[in-house]
């Protein structure tokens, strides 16, 4: 895939989908959802997405990138997780907190296979194995978050 430099946003992409995901799935539950879900991914968008995007930087700091590369990583990273955890605050301020649930979780597996698909394009391995595996991990953070979010809601009733 020529004119796609994926190494710029997968790291920003992946963190915003799965996260986001998490963050919707473990609070789904109790009487005010939907405000603590956005309040969640608002910080996630702002607060996280900075700290990752400090981390980037400095990494390719010490690896001796390029200050111009430096900035595309960054600025790359903070851009795609803020525009990425924006689609998702969209989906729970349109749609009830259960639904939401749903279509996040719909819409985070289609942007993660997208990209998962992207990937193994640019690597020249087989897309299906590269989907697939990140795909179950992505279940995995959904199950386990929804879970946790059940339990919490369970012990604070």
């Amino acid at each position: 895939m020529k004119g796609i430099d994926i190494h710029k946003f997968s790291i920003g992409a992946t963190a915003a989908i799965t996260t986001s995901m998490g963050l919707i799935a473990g609070l789904t539950q109790g009487d005010n959802a939907k405000i603590g879900i956005i309040t969640g991914l608002l910080i996630v968008a702002i607060a996280d997405n900075i700290s990752d995007s400090l981390g980037i930087h400095i990494y390719k700091e010490s690896e001796g990138a390029s200050i111009k590369d430096i900035d595309s990583y960054t600025y790359g990273n903070f851009a795609v997780r803020l525009f990425i955890t924006f689609t998702f605050v969209l989906i729970v301020l349109l749609f009830s907190s259960y639904t939401a649930f749903i279509i996040s979780s719909i819409w985070g597996l289609i942007l993660l296979a997208s990209l998962s698909y992207l990937i193994s394009k640019n690597k020249k391995t087989n897309p299906l194995r590269e989907i697939v595996f990140h795909l179950v991990v992505a279940l995995i953070v959904i199950a386990g978050s929804k879970l946790l979010g059940n339990l919490i809601q369970s012990k604070l009733n």
